[in-house]
């Protein structure tokens, strides 16, 4: 057995330990695989109900704007969801970029297994006492940013241009007050609540903002791309 053998043995991982952390990683890997595509799903349930509450509120000069709010409440429904599927997204992305970083990343650099800043033992804490890394309302507030807020805003603006221009513009504020009643509802009640449901969207991505983990990283792209560069040679 080479010097390389002797000093993973002497730190507990043999070819054998190696191998069962590959396979952990691959199974960490799967899971925050599987959570990423149950995001997608709620995203996509909220992309395939806007569009038919667009579809049905535009569909006549008579049609009535009620589906734009209807759907809003929800696609709140399923930001709920997802900022609840992104937590636990998050909770096995978090261990497999250990993995990635910690593990596979002194490897490659030919230094072997190193643990000397103990993340073996953190990993391990972490299998005993689970626990999640972000909280309810940063993830709320991450998923609001990245998908929800544009749905709302498409939602909010055709809501808008339904009372304004459709079917014919306005000509006075009575009128429209009365395009934005719903029923018994008077038409300033549906504003007003419909500028606290979107404002209150946009002060939890704001709050949230200031939270995110990452921040202050660079997000620039390199200069030179050595990755693509080294994928270019041995292609």
């Amino acid at each position: 057995m080479g010097d390389g053998g002797k000093w993973h043995e002497a730190y507990g991982f043999g070819a054998a330990e190696i191998g069962a952390l590959a396979h952990l990683y691959r199974g960490e890997l799967y899971r925050s695989t599987v959570w990423r595509s149950r995001l997608d799903a709620t995203t996509n349930w909220a992309v395939v109900t806007t569009g038919l509450a667009l579809s049905l509120t535009f569909s006549s000069a008579a049609a009535s704007p009620l589906p734009l709010v209807l759907v809003g409440l929800l696609v709140a429904v399923f930001l709920h969801i997802e900022a609840r599927r992104y937590r636990f997204f998050d909770f096995w992305r978090v261990r497999a970029h250990i993995l990635e970083t910690q593990f596979f990343g002194p490897i490659l650099l030919g230094h072997g297994v190193q643990t000397e800043n103990r993340w073996n033992e953190v990993l391990y804490e972490d299998y005993r006492r689970p626990r999640l890394h972000i909280s309810y309302w940063d993830a709320l507030g991450r998923r609001l940013r990245k998908n929800y807020g544009w749905i709302f805003a498409m939602q909010a603006a055709a809501y808008a241009g339904k009372l304004v221009i459709h079917p014919v513009p306005l000509e006075s504020l009575a009128e429209l007050w009365e395009r934005a009643s719903v029923g018994p509802i008077p038409g300033q009640a549906m504003l007003l609540a419909g500028l606290c449901f979107h404002g209150g969207w946009a002060v939890i991505a704001f709050l949230t903002l200031r939270a995110r983990r990452g921040r202050g990283q660079a997000r620039t792209l390199p200069r030179q791309d050595r990755v693509l560069d080294l994928a270019r040679e041995t292609a």
